[in-house]
């Protein structure tokens, strides 16, 4: 089979992003996700199969099946964008890696157009599909949420020693540029100790120079509705402009990374 041709189930493009990158990218959204985040803004990503929504009282179906050949060609439309901007492709998610082989061709087929990539994922898989992309990787934006296995397994489904594992190989690997994200989230682990416990960690991994502090926002509470689930973290209020601050020196007092609010 030609590698073009291979399928893969996505549910959403963002063109003309700032974020997820460097440069304008356009983020490609797949289907699928192995963690169960209170705080997720993508609930609509979490089920592989393709769903029903409700959007301002309408139905909308959530996952569609495309090849790889569609999907990049849409990609392309935007290379003028990418080539002023030094942007590109970032994979988003869900979990990207929940769909290995498409990740994998889908980032190849950039590379091979000369079409910077990126993803954005959280690393909860084997590392052998993590090895299965790398050499079609430019950079590796890697949400590390916690440093203690059983907070992050009460908040996210799973424990996060695979995760900090893998931050580990990928970047010993010296194959991909890897920068370290975490999103603030109040509850969980917007103290200071707990930042200052990530930063201290992501400053053990070789080649790492950047954090991003990510603060927690509600603007997919609305998803929860149409989806007919309950949003668990009603009531939690994002954090505030200067507690961000406050986060962003703890993490320079404990380690040299280049450390910025938002990404």
């Amino acid at each position: 089979m030609d590698y073009l041709d291979r399928k893969g189930r996505v549910f959403d493009i963002q063109r003309y992003s700032i974020h997820d990158g460097p440069g304008i990218r356009t983020i490609v959204f797949l289907k699928g996700c192995v963690l169960r985040c209170r705080w997720c803004c993508n609930p609509e990503s979490q089920e592989y199969a393709i769903q029903t929504m409700k959007v301002q009282g309408e139905d909308k179906v959530i996952g569609r099946d495309v090849t790889v050949r569609e999907m990049i060609d849409q990609v392309e439309k935007d290379r003028p964008y990418y080539y002023r901007s030094g942007g590109g492709m970032t994979l988003s998610g869900g979990e990207c890696l929940c769909q290995p082989e498409f990740a994998r061709d889908l980032l190849r087929a950039a590379k091979e157009r000369g079409i910077n990539t990126a993803i954005e994922s959280m690393a909860c898989a084997p590392y052998e599909r993590i090895e299965m992309i790398l050499p079609y990787l430019d950079l590796y934006l890697m949400d590390i949420k916690h440093t203690n296995p059983a907070k992050h397994k009460e908040f996210t489904g799973r424990s996060n020693e695979l995760m900090l594992e893998n931050a580990r190989k990928t970047a010993l690997s010296g194959q991909t540029k890897l920068v370290i994200r975490v999103p603030v989230i109040p509850t969980f682990n917007d103290t200071v100790e707990e930042i200052q416990g990530i930063a201290s960690f992501a400053a053990t991994l070789p080649g790492v120079e950047k954090i991003h502090l990510l603060p927690y926002h509600r603007l997919g509470q609305d998803k929860y509705d149409g989806l007919g689930r309950e949003y668990r973290m009603k009531g939690i209020l994002p954090p505030t402009a200067e507690h961000m601050e406050t986060l962003k020196k703890a993490v320079h007092a404990v380690c040299n990374l280049d450390c910025q609010i938002g990404g």
